[in-house]
C-alpha cells in the first residue's frame, strides 16, 4: 500500500534519484517544481515497485503524476498501486502531468476517461543549440538586442553562483524589485517570493545556477536543473534597465551550462500575456502537452437509476423506503454477516440510526460507488447483492448475503449470478470478481460454480468472470 508524506527540501536527494534520469521533459518532473509550488501543488511522495509516485491535490481533489522509474522501476505495478490506493479512499485515480509519448498508455488503460490538455499548461521547450547561438532569419530580433548589450556592457559575463555571492543575490533583488513592473499583481508578487526562497538552494547539488555580472554587479540570475536530457529553467530574472540583458542572458545562460542536454524547458507561461508573447519570440521547437485523465467507471457512463432485474423465482430492484426494517435486520446480523468482510457498523463511522443503512446505499449510488440490490422473493426483501470496488478499469467486486431464514434454498447463487450477468451485459464490465473467506466453505462451493478461481491470499479465495 502507498503511504504518502509531503516533499520537503530533506527528500531532495531522494527524488532527485528519480528524476536525475527522467526523459518525460515537463517541468512537474523535477524536484523544482516541488519545492517551489508546494503551497500550490501540497505535493506529496510514496515509492513502490521501484517507482516515485506523486500525490498532489488541486480543487478537484487528488491527482497523480506518471510514475517515475528507478532503473529497475515497473511502471505498470505503480499505476496499479494509484489505483489501488484510490479505490480504498473512494477517489478516481486522476492521473495528470502526463506527457505526450505516454499518453496512449494511459488511455488505453481505462475504458471511459475524461481527457483535458490545457493551453496554460503546456511547457516552451526549445532546443538547446537554438538558444545557444540563436541562428537564422526567426532570431534576427534576438540578435539585435544582444548586439545593443553588448555595445553598452561588453564585459559583462555569467558565471556559477556560489554561497560568496550571497551579497550580490541580495542586492539584485533589491535592484530588481525597484522596477518591477508588475508591483501591483499579486500573483507575480507570490511569485518572486517563492523565487528569493528558491535561490536560497542554489549551493545544493540538484540545481544549476548562474548569474550576469557587470563587474561586480549581478544584473540577471538563474536557476536550473537537469532531469534526463532536459534542462529546465526554474528561475530566470534580470534587470529591465540594462537593456537587451534577457536575450543576452538566455543565451549566455545556454552556452554555459546547456552542457550535452538536447532541449531546454523554459516551463509553462501561467497564462500571463507578456511571458507568453515573450517566450513564444524565443521560436520554442514545441509546446509541450501536459495531459489530464480523469478515469470514469461504468456507473458514471451508463444508469441513472438501479433497473429491475428478473430471475426464475427472485426479483433485483433499488432500495425501498418500506425496505428498512428488514434491510436493517439483515445488516445487524452479526452471525450472519461474519463472512461478509466488511463491518457496516463501524463504516458509519458515527451512531446507528433507523435509517443509516439504506441512507449509506443511496448515496453510494449517487456518488457512483455502488450499486445495491434489494434481492426479493415475492416482493420481500430477504437478502442483498452489491456491486462496488469500480476499479475504472472495466471491473468490479460482487458480494452477496441472504437472510438466515432463506439460506440454503440456493437464493444466493441464483442472485449474485443475475446480478453479475447484468454487470457484464448491461454495464458493460469487462470483469466481476468476489472473494470468500478460506473458511467459509459455503461460499466458496457458490462462487465455484458460477466463477473462476483466480487465485488466493493468507485471507480470501479469489474468483473471477470475465467477458
Amino acid at each position: 500500500m502507498l503511504k504518502f508524506k509531503p516533499v520537503t527540501k530533506q527528500d531532495g536527494a531522494k527524488l532527485r534519484r528519480y528524476y536525475k534520469h527522467c526523459s518525460y521533459g515537463l517541468c512537474e518532473y523535477s524536484l523544482g517544481t516541488k519545492l517551489m509550488w508546494r503551497k500550490v501543488l501540497h505535493p506529496a511522495w510514496a515509492e513502490i515497485a521501484g517507482c516515485l509516485v506523486v500525490r498532489n491535490r488541486d480543487a478537484g481533489g487528488w491527482n497523480f503524476d506518471y510514475p517515475v522509474p528507478g532503473p529497475e522501476g515497473d511502471v505498470e505495478a505503480a499505476l496499479s498501486a494509484i489505483e489501488a490506493y484510490c479505490l480504498e479512499a473512494g477517489q478516481l485515480p486522476v492521473i495528470s502531468m502526463v506527457p505526450e509519448h505516454l499518453a496512449a498508455k494511459v488511455l488505453s488503460r481505462y475504458p471511459y476517461v475524461r481527457v483535458s490538455d490545457i493551453r496554460t499548461w503546456r511547457d516552451y521547450v526549445y532546443y538547446r543549440e537554438d538558444l545557444q547561438y540563436f541562428t537564422g532569419r526567426r532570431y534576427s530580433g534576438q540578435r539585435n538586442h544582444i548586439k545593443k548589450f553588448r555595445a553598452q556592457w561588453p564585459d559583462a559575463e555569467v558565471r556559477a553562483l556560489t554561497a560568496e555571492d550571497a551579497p550580490a543575490v541580495e542586492r539584485f533583488w533589491q535592484d530588481f524589485e525597484a522596477e518591477f513592473p508588475k508591483g501591483d499583481n499579486a500573483k507575480a508578487l507570490d511569485e518572486l517570493a517563492l523565487a528569493k526562497k528558491m535561490l536560497k538552494l542554489a549551493g545544493k547539488p540538484w540545481f544549476v545556477a548562474g548569474g550576469m555580472f557587470d563587474g561586480e554587479k549581478l544584473i540577471a540570475l538563474s536557476l536550473a536543473e537537469r532531469c534526463g536530457d532536459t534542462l529546465i529553467i526554474h528561475i530566470e530574472k534580470a534587470l529591465y534597465s540594462y537593456t537587451g540583458v534577457y536575450p543576452a542572458f538566455v543565451q549566455a545562460f545556454a552556452l554555459a551550462f546547456g552542457g550535452d542536454c538536447q532541449w531546454i524547458d523554459r516551463e509553462d507561461d501561467a497564462a500571463d500575456k507578456g511571458l507568453r508573447t515573450s517566450k513564444l519570440q524565443y521560436g520554442p521547437a514545441k509546446l509541450a502537452p501536459k495531459y489530464r485523465f480523469e478515469p470514469l467507471n461504468e456507473l458514471m457512463r451508463y444508469i441513472t437509476e438501479i433497473p429491475e432485474v428478473k430471475t426464475a423465482r427472485l426479483t433485483l430492484s433499488a432500495l425501498e423506503e418500506s425496505d428498512i426494517p428488514a434491510y436493517n435486520a439483515l445488516v445487524l446480523d452479526k452471525d450472519r454477516n461474519r463472512w461478509w468482510g466488511y463491518d457496516d457498523v463501524a463504516g458509519l463511522g458515527g451512531p446507528v440510526e433507523e435509517r443509516s443503512f439504506f441512507d449509506v446505499a443511496k448515496r453510494d449510488f449517487a456518488n457512483h460507488l455502488a450499486v445495491n440490490f434489494a434481492v426479493r422473493l415475492e416482493g420481500k426483501l430477504i437478502g442483498e447483492a452489491v456491486l462496488y470496488n469500480f476499479d475504472c478499469r472495466g471491473g468490479a467486486e460482487l458480494g452477496c448475503r441472504i437472510d438466515k431464514a432463506y439460506a440454503g434454498n440456493g437464493y444466493g447463487t441464483e442472485a449474485f449470478i443475475a446480478a453479475a450477468e447484468w454487470g457484464l451485459y448491461k454495464l458493460h464490465l469487462g470483469r466481476v470478481f468476489a472473494k470468500c473467506f478460506k473458511e467459509n466453505q459455503a461460499s466458496f462451493r457458490m462462487l465455484s460454480a458460477c466463477m473462476r478461481r483466480n487465485g488466493e491470499d493468507e485471507t480470501f479465495f479469489h474468483f473471477e468472470k470475465l467477458v
